[in-house]
C-alpha cells in the first residue's frame, strides 16, 4: 500500500510577505487568506505558531484517543514541530502474548512507506557519480526482457512511470531465509513486463521498487538491505529502525506484532499464525509474517521518532546535498485524483497532487505535503513532511480495522489549520 510522499519548494513566506504591500499586514497581525475559485480560502499563519488543534488536548489528540477507545487503533502517533515534539500518544498492544504495550521506543511494520529509502539510496549512487538517472535497466543488471533493458530508464522506475506490469507474486509462500526472499524476488523483477511505453504513469507497481534495489546491489557489491542500514538509517541515528527478520519480529520486544482480522471477525497475531489468511479483496492471501524479511526496496521497520529524524536528514544534507535532496522530492508527474495514495486512495484534501521520486507529494491547503503511507494486514503506516512550516507527522498501527486515510485526514487538518 502507499502514499503508502517528494524539490518542490513552497515560496518563502517572508519573500511572499515583501511583495505588494502584505509585509504591513503581517506586522499588523492580520491573517493573510489566498481565494480560489469554488474553494475556501485558507488562513496564513505564523509557521511558528502551534495550530490549537495539534496541541495536547486538542482535535487530533481527542480523535485518536477515541479511536483507540472503541478499539479503532493500536499504535503510535506523533507530531514534531521544527525539530520539538508536540504531542505524543501511544495505545494498544505490542505484543498481546507477552503484555507488551506499544511506545514509542516501538518499531512498526512499515510496508509501502519504506519505499523512498530505496530511492534516496539510488540518489546516493547518482551523487557519487556510479549511477545516471537516464541509465536504463541493462546499464546495470542483465536477464530482462530486450525492451526493458534497452528503453526503461532509472528515471522512470523512480518516477513510476515505468509502463511495466507486476509479474504474478506467490502470496502463500513461506520464506525461511534471507538468501530465499533475494533469491525469489530478483527472478519475480525479471519477469516485468513492458505493457505500455516507457513514461507511461503506473500505479503500485512493485517492479519499479524491486529493479532499483537490484541497481543498488549491482553497484554497491553487497544487499540492499545492508547498505540502506549503513548508508541511511546509521546516518540518520535511527537506531531503533532496520529490516527484520521473522526471528527478531518473534523475540525483541520492540518490534510491533501485526494483528490481522480473519473472515469471522477475530483477530491474530499475523507473525505467530503464518497458516492464517487475510480476507482483504486487495490481497487475498497475504501475511506479512510469510516473508522471512521485508523484500528489497520495500518495508522496513521504524520507531516514530526514528521516521521524524529520517524526515530532517532529507533536508539538513544528512543523506543526501541539497540539490539531490530537491531532485527527491519534486514534482514529477501530476496525478490523478485515484493515484499517489494508499492503494486507490487519495491524499485527504489535497489541492493537486503529483508524482515524485517513490512516494507522492500534494499540495494541500496552501502548503507542501511530501509523504508515504503503506499497509498490508495488520499494519497501517503514514509519515508526513511540511516542508513550509517544519512540521512532521507520523502515524503508526498494528492492526486491522485503523481507518488510516481518516486519521490522516486529520492530522493534516490539524498541521495546516485546514478545514
Amino acid at each position: 500500500m502507499t502514499m503508502d510522499a517528494d524539490s518542490v519548494r513552497g515560496i518563502d513566506r517572508r519573500r511572499l510577505l515583501g511583495w505588494s504591500g502584505l509585509a504591513a499586514a503581517a506586522a499588523s497581525g492580520a491573517q493573510l487568506v489566498t481565494a480560489r475559485p469554488g474553494h475556501a480560502a485558507p488562513a496564513r499563519t505564523d509557521p511558528d505558531a502551534i495550530p490549537p488543534d495539534a496541541r495536547p488536548g486538542g482535535a487530533y489528540d481527542r480523535y485518536v484517543a477515541k479511536l483507540a477507545a472503541e478499539d479503532k487503533f493500536s499504535g503510535v502517533v506523533l507530531l514534531s514541530h521544527r525539530g520539538r515534539t508536540v504531542l505524543s500518544r501511544s495505545y494498544g498492544m505490542a505484543d498481546e502474548e507477552k503484555g507488551v504495550r506499544n511506545h514509542e521506543g516501538v518499531a512498526f511494520s512499515l510496508s509501502s512507506a519504506g519505499k523512498p529509502f530505496g530511492a534516496v539510496a539510488v540518489l546516493q549512487l547518482v551523487q557519487r557519480g556510479e549511477v545516471k538517472l537516464w541509465d536504463t535497466v541493462g546499464t546495470h543488471l542483465t536477464g530482462f526482457a530486450k525492451e526493458i533493458a534497452e528503453k526503461v530508464t532509472i528515471h522512470h522506475l523512480l518516477s513510476g512511470t515505468s509502463g511495466l506490469s507486476n509479474p504474478d507474486v506467490d502470496v502463500r509462500r513461506v520464506f525461511q531465509s534471507r538468501e530465499e526472499v533475494r533469491e525469489y524476488n530478483e527472478r519475480w523483477a525479471r519477469q516485468a513486463e513492458l505493457v505500455a511505453a516507457p513514461g507511461t504513469p503506473t500505479d503500485h507497481v512493485g517492479a519499479e521498487v524491486a529493479i532499483p534495489a537490484l541497481i543498488v546491489e549491482a553497484v554497491t557489491g553487497t544487499t540492499y538491505w545492508d547498505y540502506v542500514e549503513e548508508h541511511i538509517f546509521r546516518r540518520c541515528g535511527m537506531t531503533g529502525t532496520a529490516f527484520c527478520t521473522r526471528p527478531r519480529w518473534l523475540t525483541d520486544e520492540r518490534v510491533a506484532h501485526p494483528y490481522m482480522e480473519l473472515a469471522d471477525g477475530s483477530r491474530v497475531d499475523a507473525v505467530r499464525n503464518l497458516d492464517k489468511d487475510s480476507p482483504s479483496p486487495h490481497q487475498p492471501g497475504k501475511n506479512p509474517g510469510r516473508n522471512f524479511i521485508d523484500a528489497p526496496g520495500d518495508g522496513g521497520f521504524a520507531t516514530a521518532p526514528d521516521l521524524v529524524r529520517f524526515a530532517h536528514a532529507l533536508t539538513d544534507g544528512t543523506v543526501l546535498d541539497r540539490p539531490y535532496a530537491e531532485v527527491l522530492t519534486a514534482a514529477k508527474t501530476p496525478l490523478p485524483p485515484q493515484q499517489g495514495g494508499l492503494r486507490n486512495g487519495r491524499a485527504p484534501g489535497a489541492d493537486a497532487g503529483f508524482g515524485a521520486y517513490s512516494m507522492p507529494v500534494h499540495i494541500t491547503n496552501g502548503q507542501w505535503l511530501w509523504g508515504r503511507a503503506g499497509g498490508d494486514p495488520g499494519v497501517g503506516a503514514s509519515w508526513n513532511i511540511y516542508p513550509d512550516t517544519g512540521w512532521v507527522g507520523v502515524i503508526l498501527s498494528n492492526c486491522d480495522g485503523v481507518p488510516l486515510w481518516e486519521i490522516i485526514d486529520r492530522e493534516i487538518k490539524a498541521v495546516t489549520g485546514g478545514r
